[in-house]
């Protein structure tokens, strides 16, 4: 592509570097920039920069946010009893998405994972048991994914919870093995937090 100049190269390269998008798209991005009024290319830019200095953590369930508190965790309609637990933000908008679920989230930003060196103090397990202790919390939805790790970190925050007055669900039918949350359709994601189970029998 050198018989593009350098600005529109550069780009070219700094949009290809984005998830998913290859050097084609990346060019027809380019030219779509190039082409659109100044106007849109300034709010493109400005919103990029807005993001990257406003955007946080929320201090409560570890979310995205422009503030200190999201707005789910704002929310008073809310139903504070009821506590989710997703790997990622991109999980907990997808389950927002659906209109299944009502109560509050708690995302750990990861998944236990001892062949990368991920363990329970490399997610926000403890945050989430501090959560617990506060005594406001009746069930925990375990909505982590359904591959190994995903199921490895449901299981070990069961058993972390066994000994809390707390009841333990993991969201059941409709999620297929393997899979990742945030690309699940909304009808099936509801589907399986309706249809969630308790993750240990009382005995």
């Amino acid at each position: 592509m050198s018989y593009y100049p350098s600005s529109i190269l550069n780009l070219i390269k700094n949009i290809s570097r984005l998830p998913g998008i290859g050097e084609k798209t990346a060019e027809r991005l380019a030219m779509h920039i190039l082409h659109s009024p100044r106007k849109e290319a300034e709010q493109l830019s400005r919103s990029i920069l807005e993001t990257k200095d406003k955007i946080r953590l929320c201090s409560m369930c570890f979310g995205l946010s422009d503030g200190e508190v999201c707005n789910v965790c704002k929310d008073r309609t809310r139903d504070d009893a009821i506590l989710c637990v997703v790997e990622q933000p991109a999980d907990m908008v997808s389950i927002e998405k659906s209109g299944s679920f009502q109560g509050l989230y708690h995302i750990l930003s990861g998944v236990l994972s001892p062949m990368n060196g991920v363990g329970p103090d490399d997610i926000r397990i403890k945050e989430l048991i501090s959560r617990i202790k506060e005594g406001n919390v009746k069930e925990v939805v375990l909505a982590t994914s359904t591959s190994v790790e995903g199921e490895a970190t449901a299981a070990y925050i069961a058993d972390r919870l066994e000994n809390y007055p707390v009841k333990v669900t993991r969201i059941a039918s409709g999620i297929p093995m393997g899979g990742d949350l945030k690309y699940v359709d909304q009808v099936t994601l509801k589907r399986a937090m309706e249809t969630r189970r308790r993750m240990k029998d009382d005995g």
